[in-house]
């Protein structure tokens, strides 16, 4: 399979995939469980890209300086900071410790 031919198969079946998005009956939307499973859904997508940037370079697990950026920017949302408070922070955290280490 040619690298273009990976594309397009994966092209059609987003499209697909959002094409069937439509067929789901309004009632199952308007569900209140629905809006709870999509919101968690949304949470932990969020959470597992946030664990594998965190410690994860190719097939290896690495401890370095976005372990620290993600502890303090965690620290500073734990303290209500506001958010570009928090990404100036934890970019800060992640300078110091690259730059002492």
């Amino acid at each position: 399979m040619t690298l273009w031919t990976a594309i397009l198969l994966a092209c059609a079946a987003t499209y697909l995939t959002k094409l069937a998005g439509y067929a789901v009956p309004a009632r199952w939307l308007q569900n209140p469980r629905m809006a709870r499973v999509a919101g968690a859904i949304t949470v932990a997508l969020l959470s597992a890209l946030t664990v594998m940037n965190t410690f994860a370079a190719g097939t290896a697990l690495v401890i370095d300086a976005r372990l620290a950026a993600l502890g303090v920017a965690a620290l500073a949302l734990w303290q209500r900071l506001p958010f570009l408070l928090v990404v100036l922070l934890g970019g800060a955290a992640a300078g110091v410790v690259r730059w002492w280490g």
